[in-house]
C-alpha cells in the first residue's frame, strides 16, 4: 500500500503540476503537498477566521461521527485508524470538507470517576491525527444528549449519550419516561430523569461541573501532547458541551437569565482550562441555548448578556428546521431563499458578540417520512451558509451577500446501515440499520459492499465550490450547485439574460461567484475545485485573465489549480492579485466547452460592467 500510495502521488504531480514555487518560503506544515502558505494556524480577527497570510478562511465539513454515541466502538468514532484515514480521504475527495467536528465522549474519557481512560485518548488521538495528516481541520467536540445513555432503561425506545455511568448513580434519578414523543428530541423537555440530570450539572451537584472540566483539560493536554507540532496547528479549538440546556429552570429564572448566570460561567471556566492545558492560541466554540433559533420550539438566547466575547471565543451554534422534520408543519419542499433570514441571524449575533460564528450542525433526515424533502432543504441551507441573499435576488443586490459563513454538516459516518448496536446493552434490540441512535439517519457517507466509501446525497451538493481562503475579505459569494431533487434540476439562481454572454458560457452548468477585496497580496485566494470541475472542463473569467482549462500554479500564474494538502486527490483554484484594498471578481463555471477567446472577453466585459455598477 505504501508504494501505491507514493506512485499515486507521482501521477498527481505530473497531472497537476509541480508543488513548489519559486522563490517562495518552505512548507509551513509536515503534510503531503503542502505549499508555502499552506498549514499555519487559524485565529479570528474582525469577526473572520484567518491564517497565518491573514487571508478570511472559510470552514466547510462534517461531523465524525454519530459512531462516538454508540458503544460498539467503545465511544470512539472509528472501529481503527485505518478507517479513520479512509473517511479523512473519502471526506476530502467526495466531500469536500476541509474541517470535521470531532466528536468525544466524556463517558468513556472518565469511565471510573477522577480516572482518565490513556487508551481511549490514545485511540481517539490517533484517529484525529488521520484527519489532520489529510490537511483537514480538526475541532474537538465533548458530546452529549439526552444527558447519558444510563438513563435510560434496555427496554426504552430512546437513548442517550455523555455523562458517565458514575455520574447517573450519584443523582438517584427517577425511572425515566418520555411520554407520548415522536422525536427523541422532546425528551430534553419532557423525561424528568433527563432534566433532573441537565440541572444537576448545571449547578454543579455533586460536583458533576468540576469533575468534568477536569477531564476536559486532561484531555486537551493529552491531545497536544501526543499530537505532533504540525498536527496541533491544524486542531482549531474546541467545543466545550453540545447542544446546552438548563434541564428546569429555577423559580424566577429564564432561558436568557440561565445563560447569564450558568452557562456563560461555565463557557469561561473552560476557557481557562483551555489555557491551562496549552491551547490558549485557539478559541472555544461556545453554544447557546440550544432552542435559541428554533423555528418551532424557541426560547430567547443566544448569549445576549455575555458581552464582547472576542477573538477566544467562536459563536457556534446548530440549525435544524424543526417545521421540516416534523411532516407536519411544513408541507411540501424548501425553497430559494428560505433560511438567508435563520443564518443573518446567526451572523448578526456573531458580529454582535465580535467574533466569527460557524454553523456546527446541520441537516435533514435521508430516511423516513420526510426524507424527500432533504435535497431541498440541504440546498437551501449551503445556500444560506453562501449568502445571505436568495438565489431571485443575488445577481440584483450581490453586495448585500456578506461574509460566507462556516459550517459542518451533520454527518459523516462510514458506518450508515452497518452497524451492530446493543441499544442500551440490550442484546434483545440489536441495531443495525441507519445511523443506529433513536432511528436517526442523516449520514451523508456509507460503505458499499466492497468497503468503498460511496455519497448517499448528491455529490453536486456535497461536493461544491466554496473560497477556502480569501486574499482580503468576502464581499459577495455565490455557487449554484445544480443538485437534483429526484430527477429534477434545482437552478435557484440562474445567470440573468442582461449578461448575455455569461449566461451563454454558463450554460446548463454549474458555476460560481466570488467577489472580494484583495488584501495585502502576500498569498493567493483558494477556491475548492469539487470533482465536477475538472481542469479540462473548467472556465475562469475573472479581472485578473479569462482561462478555459486552467494551467497549474505557480508565483506568475495569476489564475491556477494544484492539488490541495493531505494527499487526498483533491484540489483548488488559485487566484493571485498583488494589489491592495482593491475589488476583484471571478467566475468559475464548467459550463463551457473550448469556450472562444471571443466569447470569454464578452463575458469578462458583461462582468467588469456588473461589477463597477454594484461595488462601486
Amino acid at each position: 500500500m505504501p508504494n501505491i500510495r507514493l506512485r499515486l502521488l507521482a501521477v498527481l504531480v505530473v497531472l497537476f503540476g509541480s508543488l513548489t514555487v519559486a522563490g517562495a518560503g518552505p512548507a509551513t506544515a509536515a503534510v503531503p503537498h503542502s505549499l508555502w502558505f499552506d498549514g499555519t494556524a487559524l485565529t479570528v480577527s474582525n469577526g473572520r477566521f484567518v491564517d497565518g497570510q491573514g487571508r478570511e478562511v472559510v470552514l466547510r465539513g462534517y461531523n465524525v461521527s454519530g459512531e462516538t454515541k454508540l458503544d460498539e466502538n467503545h465511544g470512539l468514532p472509528f472501529a481503527s485508524v485505518a478507517d479513520a484515514k479512509k473517511s479523512a480521504t473519502a471526506l476530502r475527495a467526495l466531500g469536500g470538507g476541509n474541517s470535521v467536528r470531532f466528536l468525544l465522549s466524556w463517558a468513556y474519557a472518565e469511565p471510573v470517576r477522577g480516572r482518565l481512560d490513556t487508551a481511549y485518548l490514545a485511540a481517539a488521538t490517533a484517529q484525529m491525527g488521520a484527519f489532520l495528516d489529510a490537511g483537514i481541520r480538526v475541532y474537538p467536540d465533548f458530546h452529549q444528549d439526552l444527558y447519558s445513555r444510563y438513563l435510560f432503561d434496555p427496554d426504552s425506545w430512546y437513548t442517550g449519550d455523555g455523562a458517565p455511568q458514575w455520574a447517573v448513580d450519584l443523582g438517584n434519578y427517577p425511572d425515566e419516561s418520555c411520554g407520548i414523543c415522536f422525536l427523541w428530541g422532546q425528551n430534553i423537555t419532557q423525561n424528568g430523569a433527563v432534566k433532573a440530570a441537565q440541572h444537576d450539572f448545571w449547578h454543579n451537584a455533586h460536583g458533576l461541573q468540576d469533575s468534568f472540566l477536569t477531564t476536559a483539560q486532561k484531555t486537551m493536554a493529552y491531545i497536544k501532547q501526543n499530537l505532533s507540532a504540525e498536527q496541533f496547528t491544524g486542531v482549531l479549538g474546541f467545543d466545550p458541551y453540545n447542544e446546552p440546556y438548563a434541564g428546569t429552570y429555577d423559580s424566577g429564572q429564564a432561558s436568557r437569565t440561565w445563560e447569564r448566570d450558568l452557562l456563560w460561567p461555565f463557557y469561561v471556566k473552560f476557557r481557562a482550562r483551555m489555557d491551562a492545558a496549552g491551547w490558549t492560541d485557539k478559541p472555544a466554540f461556545v453554544e447557546p441555548n440550544l432552542f435559541w433559533n428554533g423555528n418551532v420550539s424557541k426560547e430567547e438566547g443566544g448569549l445576549l448578556d455575555a458581552g464582547a466575547i472576542g477573538s477566544r471565543y467562536v459563536f457556534n451554534t446548530h440549525f435544524y428546521d424543526q417545521k421540516a422534520i416534523s411532516g407536519v408543519l411544513m408541507w411540501g419542499n424548501a425553497s430559494d431563499g428560505q433560511y438567508v433570514s435563520d443564518f443573518a441571524t446567526v451572523r448578526d449575533r456573531a458580529s454582535a458578540l465580535g467574533t466569527t460564528a460557524i454553523v456546527s450542525e446541520f441537516g435533514h433526515p435521508l430516511n423516513g417520512s420526510t426524507a424527500g424533502k432533504a435535497p431541498t432543504v440541504l440546498k437551501a441551507m449551503y445556500q444560506a451558509l453562501d449568502s445571505r441573499v436568495k438565489g431571485a435576488n443575488w445577481w440584483t443586490t450581490p453586495a448585500a451577500s456578506g461574509p460566507v459563513l462556516s459550517g459542518s454538516q451533520w454527518q459523516w459516518d462510514i458506518y450508515n446501515g452497518r452497524h451492530s448496536e446493543l441499544m442500551n446493552g440490550n442484546p434483545d434490540k440489536v441495531l443495525t440499520t441507519g445511523d443506529a441512535w433513536n432511528d436517526e439517519d442523516l449520514s451523508a457517507v456509507r460503505l458499499d459492499d466492497s468497503g468503498k466509501a460511496v455519497l448517499r446525497q448528491d455529490a453536486r451538493l456535497l461536493d461544491r465550490v466554496y473560497p477556502s481562503a480569501t486574499s482580503g475579505s468576502t464581499l459577495a459569494f455565490t455557487y449554484e450547485d445544480r443538485s437534483r431533487d429526484g430527477s429534477t434540476t434545482l437552478t435557484w439562481n440562474p445567470v440573468p439574460s442582461s449578461l448575455p454572454n455569461v449566461s451563454s458560457l454558463v450554460g446548463s452548468g454549474q458555476y460560481s461567484l466570488l467577489v472580494w477585496r484583495s488584501g495585502s497580496g502576500s498569498a493567493p485566494t483558494e477556491l475548492h475545485l469539487p470533482a465536477s470541475f475538472p481542469n479540462a472542463s473548467t472556465t475562469v473569467v475573472s479581472d485578473l485573465g479569462t482561462v478555459y482549462a486552467p494551467p497549474a500554479y505557480t508565483s506568475t500564474t495569476p489564475i491556477g489549480t494544484t492539488v490541495e494538502p493531505g494527499g487526498t486527490g483533491s484540489r483548488r483554484l488559485l487566484l493571485t492579485d498583488t494589489d491592495s484594498a482593491t475589488p476583484h471578481y471571478a467566475l468559475v463555471t464548467n459550463g463551457a466547452t473550448s469556450p472562444s477567446a471571443t466569447v470569454l472577453n464578452a463575458a469578462r466585459s458583461e462582468l467588469a460592467a456588473w461589477m463597477a455598477s454594484k461595488f462601486a
